[in-house]
């Protein structure tokens, strides 16, 4: 009498599942709402006046515990202002082993390197899964950057670094008038 009860459950809870609607997505036609922290891939950004934000300081490749972001860096002078400075010849990042960790955005000096929120195209090959300059680039346009930058996460986790020091004359006279 127990396996005859115990398939009577089963298929009751079979029919019941059936008739609910579905509760997935047809993913690459349907797009659902992302929370609004997900990082999901890289871009390189340009800075206001349209030259490369990036220097080449290979920051982020030193700090990458994976390893996966190679950088090639020279100098030549900006066409932008004319000034000689770094930029990166080369920079390739490897989705393939990518831990999306950020440190890599963590310790850009000039924010070069963003985390975006648009999710890459998914991929046949292995090429398909590394960026490279022109990729990088290219996610730029999209405009749906995650919720940090160096600059933002910095202030985070030390909120007095981006206050100007104060001279102790001038602490000792705000908490004078603070007391009275």
């Amino acid at each position: 009498m127990g396996y005859l009860s115990a398939t009577f459950d089963a298929l009751r809870m079979t029919f019941r599942q059936a008739l609910r609607p579905p509760t997935t997505v047809n993913t690459p036609f349907e797009n659902r709402e992302r929370a609004p922290r997900l990082r999901a891939s890289f871009a390189l950004v340009h800075e206001a006046d349209g030259d490369e934000a990036c220097i080449g300081c290979r920051k982020c490749e030193y700090v990458c515990p994976s390893e996966v972001i190679s950088v090639t860096s020279g100098k030549r002078p900006s066409p932008i202002t004319g000034k000689s400075r770094g930029y990166a010849d080369d920079f390739t990042l490897n989705l393939q082993a990518c831990i999306v960790c950020e440190l890599c955005v963590q310790v850009c000096p000039t924010d070069a390197i963003v985390m975006t929120q648009e999710q890459e195209r998914p991929g046949f090959t292995r090429e398909d899964l590394t960026l490279t300059m022109d990729k990088l680039y290219a996610n730029e346009t999209n405009k749906r950057w995650a919720w940090s930058n160096a600059t933002v996460l910095g202030d985070q986790q030390d909120p007095e670094r981006g206050r100007e020091p104060v001279a102790k004359g001038a602490a000792k006279t705000a908490d004078a008038e603070a007391e009275s």
